[in-house]
């Protein structure tokens, strides 16, 4: 399976605003200077977000992003579904009925084998990051990590 890129900049962003104070903000171009990422394009993403309300947005001065939930009400499946879709990433076309090898109807009645494997697989995938957390996240990061990204995202502009 193969996500968009931006999955991993959202997943670390979230993680990142999950580490600031109650209340506190980070804007896109903080955010975008941290990573090394460009503004623009991690603006759509952070954007998909708040369309799915995990994050929300305020404008002005010090305006920016925060998380819109808690982190324990946040889980990474949320997150990677928001920039990536819920889609499966397998697509089933029934060529066991194609060409010279090709079955009869009658012994295609039944979903494909590999169709049910595959979408097991892709189940097991969502499950797995539905049971993590933002909070789950938080907690498996060293004690020095939150202040130290505090630190180190408010000396970016």
């Amino acid at each position: 399976m193969k996500l968009p890129v931006s999955t991993e900049w959202v997943l670390h962003c979230a993680t990142t605003l999950a580490q600031l104070d109650p209340g506190a903000t980070a804007s896109t171009a903080q955010l975008a200077q941290y990573y090394d990422l460009p503004a623009a394009y991690l603006a759509k993403q952070l954007q998909a977000l708040v369309r799915a309300g995990l994050l929300a947005a305020t404008t002005g001065p010090r305006g920016g992003f925060r998380l819109a939930r808690p982190a324990s009400e946040i889980t990474l499946l949320q997150i990677v579904e928001a920039v990536a879709g819920t889609s499966s990433p397998y697509e089933c076309r029934e060529i066991r009925q194609q060409g010279r090898g090709a079955l009869p109807p009658e012994e295609c009645r039944r979903t494909c084998v590999l169709a049910e494997k595959m979408a097991e697989a892709h189940e097991a995938w969502r499950r797995s990051l539905a049971g993590v957390t933002l909070a789950d996240i938080l907690d498996s990061l060293p004690p020095s990590a939150p202040p130290r990204t505090r630190l180190r995202l408010a000396g970016t502009t």
